[in-house]
């Protein structure tokens, strides 16, 4: 054993000295070493901290680039990453810094590396099903929507097909990349994960207090700090753009959590899940989003319908308890308050002024039946057409938002993409055999029904990273059922390789 490491070491030692004196020891290598470094001497001195910022990008940027495409798993990773903290870093860098770009250039490449692959396997079955083929519908009308001839602006459409329309595409880069069950496991870790990182981030905020650089970019604008400061309480946010975002993204979470528990897995493992559902609630009050309140009672009546048992029932009836005394106790706790709110809407202000926006905008959406473009309301209405009426609409709802823009036509459209969505993954839950890939199947159901819900009372799968995790659910929800059906399949060939044997022997 001694003299095979020492071999291995004197290998070790041959192969760098191969590798520093014959191949760097050439005199085109050395002249070109040296031309690299004074370049990059140039370049620092000249531009400073801009240019070594320019040089990291292309010493690790090119690399991460062709990751990206060649190995799809990495550029997921890449983009799931990218898609949690591209809030984050803007935060830091100078506003100027076009930044969301970062995404739109990883969706590229991912899109590009499916071709690329897809070129060599042809293979379309992936795709043959309901739900790939409203989605397909739904993209094209969202790029439908570039001839509106009701749409004040050409541009604003532009600017949002790039997170509405184009982040569909990465569904089918989901579906058609994940082929095993390890890599669905891999990507539910990362997401619960970066959850816990955002939920860290909104726990010191609230008992902590803001970074320096976080209140430097929260007090830069006077109506951000306004529509967050509410009842003397700051809302939290974490790494994410806005409160909304951060708090569906935990409630999401720790249905994940509460989801997974229900699997075949370890003690130890269902408690640290536990542990990471009740953290995932707590920090979700710090955001004083009463929308988001709501989600986690619906989302867990559904799971007590599909998953129908005692352990769930019984969970299912202690929850409800438990919700119940919270509702109605007194207290003077004003996130516990804001809370109890979410269930008396009548009795909110803020919802009253929803509701009598949404009646105001009424008749636009029926004399429109598809919309008056996509974009036409928000920010790139306010910044391509800010003079014209939808400009000045708060959309809140997501549904409202896609009835103003699309028209009534986009909301059956959309509400049909749900409707798909859920009738078929209930289904896949019911025929999926695998109790691994059933569990996994019932919590991207939950996740589904709950953008559903939140989607009403606020725009839930607009932002990052809620818009690419909304896509990823519905790829899981596909691939669980292909996985499953691959599986059987595998199964019964060898049932039938086996009983085959004898009649030949």
């Amino acid at each position: 054993m001694l003299n095979e490491q020492t071999g291995n070491g004197n290998v070790k030692q041959t192969f760098w000295k191969s590798i520093l004196f014959k191949k760097f020891s050439s005199p085109l290598v050395i002249v070109f070493l040296l031309a690299a470094a004074l370049f990059i001497s140039v370049v620092v001195y000249k531009t400073g901290f801009i240019g070594i910022g320019a040089i990291l990008i292309l010493i690790i940027g090119l690399p991460i680039l062709y990751g990206i495409v060649v190995y799809p798993k990495f550029g997921i990773t890449v983009l799931i990453l990218a898609s949690f903290f591209i809030n984050y870093v803007s935060e830091i860098l100078p506003e100027e810094v076009p930044i969301g770009t970062l995404l739109d250039a990883i969706t590229y490449l991912l899109i590009l590396g499916f071709f690329i692959k897809h070129k060599s396997e042809q293979n379309w079955s992936y795709f043959k099903n309901p739900i790939s083929k409203i989605i397909l519908i739904w993209l094209g009308y969202n790029l439908f929507q570039v001839i509106n001839p009701v749409a004040s602006s050409v541009l604003a459409w532009v600017y949002t097909v790039r997170t509405v329309g184009f982040i569909m595409l990465m569904y089918f880069v989901f579906v058609y990349h994940i082929r095993s069950v390890s890599f669905i496991k891999f990507l539910l870790k990362l997401w619960l994960a970066l959850d816990v990182v955002a939920g860290i981030s909104a726990f010191q905020q609230e008992n902590f207090g803001f970074l320096p650089f976080e209140q430097k970019w929260l007090y830069s604008d006077p109506l951000r700090v306004s529509l967050l400061f509410i009842e003397g309480h700051m809302r939290k946010f974490g790494i994410f753009s806005d409160p909304v975002t951060f708090s569906y993204n935990m409630i999401i979470g720790s249905l994940l959590c509460i989801a997974l528990i229900m699997g075949n897995i370890a003690t130890r493992k269902k408690i640290i899940l536990g542990c990471m559902a009740a953290f995932f609630l707590t920090v979700m009050l710090y955001s004083g989003t009463r929308a988001a309140y709501v989600l986690l009672p619906a989302s867990l009546g559904i799971l007590a319908v599909i998953n129908f048992n005692k352990k769930v029932l019984a969970f299912t009836i202690v929850a409800g308890c438990m919700l119940g005394v919270l509702i109605v106790m007194p207290t003077s706790n004003p996130l516990i308050k804001r809370f109890q709110t979410a269930f008396k809407p009548s009795d909110d202000p803020s919802y009253n002024v929803r509701a009598e926006n949404q009646k105001r905008i009424q008749p636009f959406i029926q004399s429109h039946p598809f919309g008056g473009g996509l974009g036409s309301v928000g920010v790139w209405g306010r910044r391509f057409s800010p003079n014209s009426m939808l400009a000045k609409f708060p959309p809140d709802s997501g549904y409202v938002r896609v009835a103003v823009e699309m028209g009534f036509v986009g909301l059956i459209l959309f509400c049909t993409l749900f409707f798909t969505v859920l009738k078929n993954g209930i289904n896949f839950f019911f025929r999926i055999r695998d109790p691994q890939l059933k569990n996994y199947c019932m919590a991207m159901i939950l996740v589904v029904f709950a953008f559903n819900i939140g989607n009403f009372p606020q725009q839930a799968i607009v932002q990052y990273p809620s818009n690419i995790l909304f896509y990823l659910s519905i790829a899981i929800l596909v691939a669980c059922m292909r996985l499953d059906t691959e599986q059987e399949e595998a199964k019964q060939k060898l049932i039938n390789d086996s009983t085959l044997k004898p009649e030949l022997s």
